[in-house]
């Protein structure tokens, strides 16, 4: 490709064809959310992953092979992302895809590449995408700013770019919502755009990381239910260290920071150092996954209150907080998060102290995403449940008679 001429803008239909990504880091991470929201049947050919891209690989998003690049491997294939670590492998895979005709894009190398992954944004069923005019000038700042100025324009409605803001440097505490990359505060997608490092969750709106420009340090806090995880303290010693450094750290959570997040443990953290911190809420999954499912947690008649807690622990075990006996004598609606695999102890609990084994009940898992699905059952059937349709984190629950209100989604 001349360096003189511009880039040909295009958008790939990739649902149902091969795409081939060639390492599990970073750039793997950032880039495999929008294929896999493509419908693209992606194979992943790298000897390791960061936790999430395991993750990917173990919900089904993708097929992994767990090798080094080998000839070949682009066989067949549609589109190939090329991230791998070893500069021979990446040259030898940008070879075999020239020979096949198969658009590559080279996360090492981008003169080298056929494609070029344009700065990406999203807003009411709009996908805006934009990629400099000269390989020479090549901006990725810039690029994001054009990218950020179209995006908020079609939000307000103005189309107007916004006035630079001063970037500050501390951290930003940011709840993301449950998952839907949409539901983030218009302050916490502003102060994403705006980040030189970004720790954050599986369970966060991973779609934007896809919208961070290159320069951006993304570091996976690899908070994954019941697999590897990042130990609370290092998390809150990387947002320590990298503040004294001058940048500015978003600390991308899913959901709000302060409802199950551990946000004011990092908050605590943070002030013993003396580092400026802003906290901006976010949408709890307790009340949004329902509501995306169909469930009301209040209703007039029905419920005039609801209850939010943990069930990461059992009923029966002493280091639970919460007084399930007295739970069990509300007659509102009681949502239970980070609770799938303790859920048979708890409802036999809340029976055992008064509620109805008939009560009903709706898990929603993957709540606001597009995986989301529901099941329904009751207090007597939940357990069984969520055995019988493989019912996994992350998925709120909701007991009470909400759940019936509503039209019916079961799975």
């Amino acid at each position: 490709m001349a360096a003189e001429h511009p880039a040909y803008p295009v958008g790939l239909r990739l649902t149902g064809r091969r795409v081939v990504v060639l390492g599990g880091g970073q750039v793997a991470q950032r880039r495999l959310p929008a294929l896999i929201a493509a419908g693209a049947d992606i194979h992943l050919v790298s000897p390791t992953a960061t936790p999430s891209v395991e993750a990917m690989a173990d919900g089904g998003e993708l097929t992994w092979s767990r090798r080094p690049y080998a000839d070949g491997d682009l066989a067949e294939a549609w589109y190939a992302l090329i991230a791998t670590g070893d500069r021979t492998a990446n040259e030898a895979a940008s070879a075999e895809a020239e020979r096949h005709r198969v658009w590559c894009v080279r996360s090492d190398d981008a003169d080298a590449a056929t494609a070029w992954t344009p700065a990406t944004g999203r807003s009411e069923g709009v996908t805006v995408a934009v990629l400099t005019t000269d390989a020479a000038g090549r901006d990725p700042r810039h690029t994001a700013a054009v990218r950020d100025a179209i995006v908020e324009g079609l939000r307000d409605g103005t189309l107007v770019a916004p006035h630079h803001r001063t970037r500050t440097t501390g951290v930003s505490l940011v709840g993301g919502g449950p998952g839907d990359p949409d539901l983030i505060t218009v302050r916490g997608r502003r102060l994403l755009a705006e980040a030189d490092v970004v720790i954050a969750d599986r369970l966060g709106p991973r779609d934007l990381l896809d919208e961070l420009p290159p320069h951006v340090e993304v570091i996976d806090a690899a908070k994954i239910p019941y697999g590897r995880y990042m130990a609370q303290e290092a998390i809150n010693n990387a947002l320590v260290e990298h503040a004294k450094q001058g940048k500015a750290v978003v600390r991308l959570k899913g959901g709000d920071p302060y409802v199950f997040g551990r946000g004011m443990e990092e908050a605590l953290a943070l002030e013993a150092e003396g580092i400026p911190y802003t906290v901006v809420p976010g949408i709890s999954s307790s009340i949004s996954v329902p509501g995306a499912a169909g469930i009301p947690v209040t209703h007039r008649g029905v419920a005039h209150e609801f209850t939010v807690v943990s069930g990461h622990v059992a009923p029966d075990d002493e280091r639970s907080l919460v007084d399930w006996p007295a739970l069990a004598k509300l007659r509102g609606t009681l949502v239970v998060l980070m609770g799938v695999d303790k859920i048979g102890r708890i409802a036999e609990t809340l029976i055992a102290h008064g509620r109805s084994a008939q009560t009903p009940v709706a898990l929603v898992q993957e709540g606001t995403t597009a995986a989301q699905r529901r099941v329904d059952a009751t207090l007597e059937t939940v357990e069984e449940a969520v055995r019988t349709h493989e019912v996994r984190p992350p998925a709120v629950i909701v007991v009470g008679d909400v759940v019936t209100v509503g039209p019916q989604h079961t799975v």
